[in-house]
Formats: structure tokens, sequence, C-alpha cells
């Protein structure tokens, strides 16, 4: 480990860091020398993860929807680790259902989650920031933020609440030190999203026949994105969000 490294000793949240796009994101840190606590609901999950990633990553057990326990998942966060230095708000859960058979209860669950937790999270590591005068927030958007996607009504909802959000913080929070950018991934190679393409060749053909690069990105490209906006690379970027898409956002 080189001490000279602009990354050593920094500590970062990666939220929903067991799988997917937080996994590829949680490894990109730990690769390199950022301490990096994953917070998840699966300990099993957490834990093959951790094993994987070594001695740099450590996980939390906790479901970001128990809002009231928020503040001391923070405090002891930092007891235990000294600071917060970047925090990566990437958990989310999605449901396809046609828009009029959506109850009120599932949309509040998916903007409790998406949503909610993301604010509530956010202001209690930013209290934590402020004194330190400085930190990265990098949020998770999702094409569903860029164009209309069928039958995801609430998750639309969530995205576009995160895009709006990031530009929201940015404007609060930067003037104190604290970065806050969004990147919104298009449509990656996942274990969920090959599950779902491949069992609909129809959207599959679809999602590349109007992306210009013509494949799927992997999560490594999302974790490349995530890692620029955190670190000092980043340094006067703020309130911005980027799609790692492969042009599927422009694309016709």
């Amino acid at each position: 480990m080189n001490p000279d490294s602009n990354t050593t000793a920094k500590t970062a949240i990666v939220t929903g860091g067991a799988s997917g796009l937080g996994y590829a994101i949680a490894q990109k840190f730990v690769q390199q020398n950022i301490r990096t606590i994953i917070i998840g609901r699966n300990e099993e999950k957490l834990q093959a993860a951790k094993e994987a990633f070594g001695e740099l990553c450590s996980y939390i057990v906790f479901d970001l929807t128990n809002l009231p326990q928020i503040p001391e998942l923070v405090t002891d966060i930092v007891e235990k680790y000294g600071r917060i230095d970047i925090l990566v708000n990437n958990a989310g859960i999605n449901m396809k259902k046609p828009f009029e058979e959506v109850t009120d209860e599932e949309f509040q669950r998916i903007l409790l989650t998406n949503v909610t937790s993301v604010f509530a999270l956010s202001r209690e590591v930013v209290k934590t920031m402020l004194p330190h005068g400085s930190g990265a927030i990098v949020n998770i958007s999702s094409m569903a933020a860029q164009y209309g996607i069928p039958k995801v009504i609430a998750y639309t909802a969530s995205k576009t609440a995160i895009e709006g959000m990031t530009r929201a913080m940015a404007v609060d929070l930067s003037p104190q030190g604290i970065r806050v950018n969004c990147v919104a991934p298009g449509f990656i190679a996942t274990d969920m999203s090959a599950k779902a393409l491949n069992n609909d060749p129809e959207r599959k053909n679809r999602v590349l026949s109007r992306t210009p690069m013509g494949k799927l990105g992997v999560p490594a490209d999302v974790a490349e994105a995530v890692y620029f906006y955190a670190t000092d690379g980043a340094k006067y970027v703020t309130g911005t969000v980027l799609p790692v898409d492969g042009g599927n956002s422009i694309g016709f």
C-alpha cells in the first residue's frame, strides 16, 4: 500500500455492496486502497463479498428502511472507523407491474427504499463530513430517469427524484466542500438483468438496437465512473449526472 496515495486511509460506505453494481463498486474501492464498508440485508452475501475483498472491507447487516436506526448506524461507523469520506447510495429495489395494478403500499415501499432512506443516510453522513470540510457522495440513478420505461412507475419516480436530489444536495453541500454527483447506468449485464433480458428476446433486441455501442455494459464500467466521482480526479465536479450506457440515452 502506497502511503502517498491520495486514497490511502479514506473510508467509504457502499449500500447494497454485496451484489451487482454495488459489488463491483466496492471491489474497485478496495483495489484502490479505500477502506470500504458494505451495507445490506443479506448476511450470507455480505460475508462472501468481505471474504473476496479482504481486510480492507467490512460489512454491516442493516435494513435501510429502518429510518429511526440510521443515526445510530452512522455514529457507530464513525466511532469504529474515524470518519466517512465517501458515500455511495447504491441500494435500491425495483418492481415490474402494470401501472393501474400498483398499490399505494407498493409505491410507498419503493420510494421509502430508493428515496427516503437515501436522504436519511446522506443527511446523517453529511453531519459527520461537515466538520472536515470535505466528502463525496455518489448517488445511483437509472435510464428510467432519462425516458419512459414500461411497467416501472414507482422505480421511475424514485430514480427521477434521485437525480433532482443530487442537484439540490450539490447546491446545498458543495459550498461546505462536499461534492454530490450521480451515475445513471444503462443496461448492464448483471445476473438479474441477464435473466430478465434472456427471457424476453424482444426487449433484449430493443435494448441493443437503441444502444449505439450495440452491447450491454458490465458492472465494472459503472464502478469506474463512481470511483472517478468519489476521488480527487473529480475535485471540481459536482451536481452532475453521468450516463454509463453505451449511448443508450441518446440512441435511436
